[in-house]
């Protein structure tokens, strides 16, 4: 479906947006524009695609509607992927989250809308559950509001979507990086909590059904991801056994809890035991409806989903020997 098709990516010099890009040149669209803040970062991506033709690269912020707007004009789909992610930074900056994550995706909304772009997929995060913190609280409000779009969007053709997935491994500002930072110097890992669980997943992986999630889309869903479940700290061991295998000087250091940094949670959750009520499911995705029909079901091979929340606390999490296979197939071991 995306062959041939003027495509947008907010946020496209980030981890998940730039890896949507080098997804999307293998299908051949007519032209992708790469919306972002970063000069830099925009740079370092047109050198390492300096091949392709098709790419243009836009300086903005989704903030400004009149920029949005333009950068919309002539657009089939979009993927929304720019948002401010990080937790302890938009706790002690409420407003600037607010301002990306909710008044951003608004003005994405409507400049979708007012340019009647076939389909909007905005990334959306597992911190939007029971959220307990800002950033969460915001994406969750952005969920809402692309889930909403379709009930108001009046004669404008635009399907809208939201993909919702946990932590990424190796992205910027990720803990991988971190504790291979730690260790290399040689310095004590800090860990929040050692009974903490996350859902993990791989750059290629999260971008590619984040594609396959615009595919299936037919609008107002919320597309769950299925991934891993790991213990942080297996997470930690597992890359000191590595290190130590590899290095000629093995690590001294220790695995230190410096304790949950304000608004973090010891576990997370991808979908609440109401939200189940309301979806479907494949081997790769969770889909919840929000209009409570079984369209998804009948026009997409999705099945319906037993009653259940998603949670890294219920789900069995990955032994120490697969985390290990998980880190080696994408080349995140040392």
């Amino acid at each position: 479906m995306y062959q041939g098709k003027n495509i947008l990516v907010t946020g496209g010099t980030g981890s998940i947006g730039s890896e949507i890009v080098r997804q999307l040149l293998k299908y051949e669209p007519n032209v992708i524009r790469i919306l972002s803040r970063d000069e830099s970062k925009q740079f370092d991506l047109q050198y390492e695609l300096k091949e392709y033709s098709n790419i243009r690269y836009l300086i903005g912020d989704i903030r400004d509607k009149d920029r949005i707007n333009y950068a919309t004009k002539d657009i089939d789909i979009i993927f929304h992927a720019a948002a401010l992610k990080h937790v302890p930074s938009s706790e002690y900056n409420p407003f600037e989250a607010v301002k990306t994550n909710v008044f951003g995706v608004q003005n994405i909304i409507e400049s979708a809308i007012d340019n009647n772009v076939e389909k909007v997929v905005a990334v959306s995060t597992d911190k939007v559950v029971n959220p307990t913190n800002t950033m969460g609280a915001t994406k969750l409000l952005s969920e809402k509001l692309v889930s909403a779009a379709e009930h108001y969007k009046g004669s404008a053709k635009t399907a809208f979507s939201c993909v919702r997935f946990g932590n990424v491994m190796g992205s910027r500002g990720s803990v991988i990086p971190l504790f291979k930072k730690q260790i290399k110097q040689n310095n004590d890992i800090t860990l929040t909590d050692k009974d903490m669980t996350r859902f993990m997943m791989s750059v290629p992986q999260a971008a590619k059904l984040v594609l396959n999630a615009g595919e299936f889309s037919t609008g107002g869903e919320t597309y769950v991801l299925k991934m891993p479940v790991l213990f942080i700290n297996d997470l930690a061991e597992v890359l000191i056994e590595d290190y130590n295998s590899k290095s000629q000087q093995s690590y001294t250091g220790k695995i230190t809890e410096v304790g949950i940094r304000p608004g973090e949670k010891v576990y997370e959750e991808l979908m609440t035991s109401e939200e189940s009520e309301r979806a479907f499911e494949n081997d790769k995705m969770y889909a919840i409806d929000s209009l409570l029909n079984d369209r998804i079901n009948t026009k997409q091979g999705f099945t319906k989903t037993d009653k259940k929340e998603y949670s890294s606390k219920t789900e069995k999490p990955l032994l120490k020997e697969e985390i290990k296979d998980l880190l080696k197939n994408t080349n995140l071991l040392f």
